[in-house]
């Protein structure tokens, strides 16, 4: 027997239709709405910290230029047959336009600033309230030689500088501001940043009277990744080595006495030195890269540098610049001791040099030693200046 075409509707089925229907209708309406608003808000959250970033990139300043040595070569060059690049003052003339270092932060703005509410988390890397320079990335080359460089209060992400491998920070620059004291191990405690209540490890140095161990107790600017002083940095140390691997510098050859603007040549050997990472002062590259270890090895360069003393029986002033100044980086060295010869132009005038050179990490500080009583890796030399006869 064939049902009927007109069955009816069961009482079950009618639990979506007519008045139920228009509510659930109305409810969905409601939900989508309050999405489509939740990330109406979301978006304007990014939006705001987006533009409150870009516009702190525009105000990105130029800082005063660096004073390069006397005597050096300008810019970087090569020597030992195209086999050795020389960065002459530590890349210092090297200096990028602002534009770039302004494009530079609008870069890393774009791909760090998101919807996130927290400001120090949104911050550029640029120091919007003051004329002080804006750090860039220190590996980008400079697009023009006679514009000086910016400023950054956070370093921004890094990238690759000369040769390779990644940047990290480094270690600190100028006081750490504030009513630090005087004397031995004393001081204020008090300068430290409350420790985390639910932290229960003691920090290093405990109860030694440590001063500080960052820059948050610092009332000085944020050191920017340019030769200026009177900052605070806050780049890690970075890695430190086993007092095994830890590097060791000797100037092996130097003429005990050269006549007035006449080239010589130095002789400078490194064992436990990867000559492989540099970053250009003048290109915000200065004091922003922690100490980085390549099978248990630094990884840098090494500087020399030429300077008249006008006594030898006082320490010299530390703020003239020297007659010449560079630093080497070859991409080569390691555990085994090896040789990189050193061009010297010439000294200015008659009296005594004092020549020395030094290893440094990717930005430039003295790599650190395991133990407190190891010689870091540096030499020096005294070359006398005179006409006539040698």
């Amino acid at each position: 027997m064939r049902r009927s075409k007109y069955r009816r509707a069961s009482r079950s089925n009618n639990w979506f239709s007519g008045k139920r229907r228009i509510i659930a209708v109305a409810a969905t309406l409601v939900a989508f709405g309050g999405i489509v608003t939740v990330t109406q808000v979301s978006n304007a959250s990014t939006d705001r910290n987006q533009r409150k970033a870009l516009s702190a990139c525009d105000r990105i300043q130029a800082p005063p230029r660096s004073e390069l040595s006397t005597k050096t070569r300008k810019g970087t060059y090569t020597t030992n047959n195209g086999t050795v690049t020389q960065h002459a003052d530590d890349g210092a003339g090297e200096t990028v336009s602002v534009s770039t270092l302004r494009q530079r932060c609008r870069d890393w703005v774009m791909n760090n600033v998101g919807n996130n509410e927290d400001d120090e988390a949104t911050t550029p890397p640029t120091s919007p309230a003051t004329n002080e320079p804006a750090a860039g990335d220190p590996s980008a080359p400079a697009e023009d030689p006679s514009a000086p460089a910016g400023d950054p209060t956070e370093s921004a992400p890094a990238e690759e500088g000369n040769n390779g491998g990644e940047n990290g920070g480094d270690q600190g620059q100028g006081d750490n501001g504030g009513d630090q004291g005087q004397g031995d191990n004393g001081g204020d405690q008090g300068e430290q940043p409350a420790p985390d209540p639910t932290d229960t490890t003691p920090p290093p140095g405990a109860g030694l009277g440590i001063l500080t161990n960052s820059c948050d107790t610092s009332q000085l600017t944020p050191h920017d990744g340019f030769q200026n002083g009177n900052r605070c940095v806050s780049t890690e140390f970075g890695e430190v080595g086993e007092a095994a691997n830890n590097p060791t510098l000797l100037i092996t050859q130097a003429p005990r006495q050269v006549a007035p603007n006449t080239p010589f040549t130095l002789t400078v050997s490194t064992r436990n030195l990867i000559r492989d990472r540099f970053l250009a002062a003048g290109q915000g590259g200065y004091y922003v890269e922690s100490s980085v270890l390549q099978n248990g090895l630094v990884r840098g360069h090494f500087h020399t540098a030429c300077r008249m003393l006008e006594s030898t029986n006082a320490a010299p002033a530390p703020d003239p610049v020297p007659a010449f100044f560079v630093a080497t980086e070859d991409s080569r060295g390691g555990a085994t001791p090896d040789s990189v010869q050193i061009q010297v132009p010439g000294l200015p005038n008659n009296g005594i040099a004092q020549c020395a050179s030094w290893a440094g990490d990717g930005s430039h500080r003295i790599p650190m030693m395991q133990r407190a009583n190891q010689i870091p890796a540096y030499d020096a030399v005294r070359i006398t200046v005179r006409s006539g006869r040698r």
